[in-house]
């Protein structure tokens, strides 16, 4: 996806919504459903531990003892977001000339995976059907993606699969396991990519956690310290505060609340059918796709040649100005999906109830349908 100045503009004023509620009703008035909450719940002692060396000293100790426990490997390499990893790791590994073969669920892969191959002279190409999976002779990395963007999981015997023929050529795996090292875990009981045989794995410390918006990676000694020494380079470690962040959320972590919000979802559903809504469901919650939205709005009102990501955003824009329940596509980095997902896991599902939830989603359709009606579309985005 090409990233757009307009999409810049609209996470700013996304932000400023958030900002002025902040200011108006103080931070815990926002609900924050995306599942990508973060937090630092750091204590005094850990503050005065944030310092140039003596943070590394004490927190790099300990975020090797719970990242293993996390994600398994030998050694673990804190990011400043899971993206630096993926960036580091092809760098460190990938030649020019060679090929980079993703398998995944559903396209597409997480866009930092085909930048970074075009940035070092690789070719790249994904994979959604194991019949037509193949590794040629040039093919210097696989990468497997656990859980989509979207929560769609791949099958252990899928992995298994890809990782085989992948050892058969002896050609390194890694696996983007951004939420998937929770989702795979928790809902569907799967091992660990490193356990399932994986050499690298990649997990985004913010997502179902209450952890800071970083990466964690695990694998070999051997091929970490390769990625280390890219990652100092360029500038891409995380650093003591973020360190310290991981380690809360990692200790604080716990499958219980997503296991719930698994048994809760088919409940959560049913209420929006209820109300003539018909979204998808995902492993903790529901979501509707930008086409969903734009169609579900188009019921109202036309909408137009507006595109769906456009439509989407307002009403991610409006969900937040009404109901201060933040989703992605208001809030997200340029380039995210614009997929509105309700994660029922996230800590702040605690601040309102199902029906209260449902009502919120069935009006801001109506309210987008007004925006449209009265061609106030660059207001809500923009001013």
């Amino acid at each position: 996806m090409e990233i757009t100045l307009n999409e810049v503009k609209r996470r700013e004023k996304g932000l400023k919504i958030i900002n002025q509620k902040i200011k108006n009703d103080g931070v815990d008035s926002l609900i924050d459903l995306t599942g990508l909450a973060g937090g630092f719940d750091l204590t005094p002692e850990d503050i005065s531990l944030l310092e140039t060396y003596a943070g590394p000293a004490v927190f790099d100790e300990k975020i090797q003892e719970l990242g293993r426990e996390h994600l398994g490997g030998e050694k673990i390499l804190p990011l400043n977001r899971t993206t630096s990893g993926i960036v580091g790791m092809i760098i460190a590994l990938v030649k020019p000339g060679t090929k980079i073969v993703h398998y995944l669920a559903k396209k597409p892969g997480h866009p930092s995976i085909p930048r970074t191959a075009k940035l070092v002279g690789a070719d790249y190409v994904e994979y959604t059907n194991l019949d037509d999976f193949k590794i040629d002779d040039n093919t210097s990395l696989v990468v497997i993606t656990g859980t989509t963007m979207d929560l769609e999981v791949i099958s252990v015997d899928d992995f298994k699969t890809v990782i085989d023929q992948a050892k058969a050529k002896n050609i390194p795996v890694f696996v983007d396991d951004a939420s998937g090292a929770r989702i795979r875990r928790a809902v569907y009981d799967q091992p660990r990519a490193i356990d399932l045989g994986a050499d690298l794995s990649v997990t985004s410390t913010d997502k179902l956690m209450e952890g800071p918006r970083g990466g964690l990676m695990a694998g070999s000694t051997e091929l970490i310290d390769q990625i280390k020494l890219v990652v100092n380079q360029y500038g891409l470690e995380g650093q003591a505060p973020l360190v310290a962040g991981m380690i809360k959320g990692l200790e604080k972590y716990s499958p219980d609340r997503i296991k719930e919000a698994f048994k809760q979802k088919d409940e959560l559903y049913q209420k929006l059918q209820d109300k003539g809504l018909n979204p998808q469901t995902t492993p903790t919650g529901f979501m509707f796709k930008e086409d969903e939205i734009k169609n579900e709005v188009d019921k109202r009102t036309s909408t137009g040649d507006v595109s769906a990501d456009v439509v989407a955003t307002v009403y991610s824009m409006l969900l937040i100005d009404n109901y201060n329940i933040i989703t992605i596509p208001a809030v997200g980095m340029p380039g995210a999906s614009k997929t509105v997902r309700i994660d029922w896991s996230a800590k702040d599902s605690e601040k309102l109830s199902m029906d209260e939830l449902v009502d919120a989603i069935v009006d801001t359709f109506d309210k987008v349908a007004s925006v449209f009606s009265s061609d106030s579309v660059e207001q809500v985005l923009y001013e």
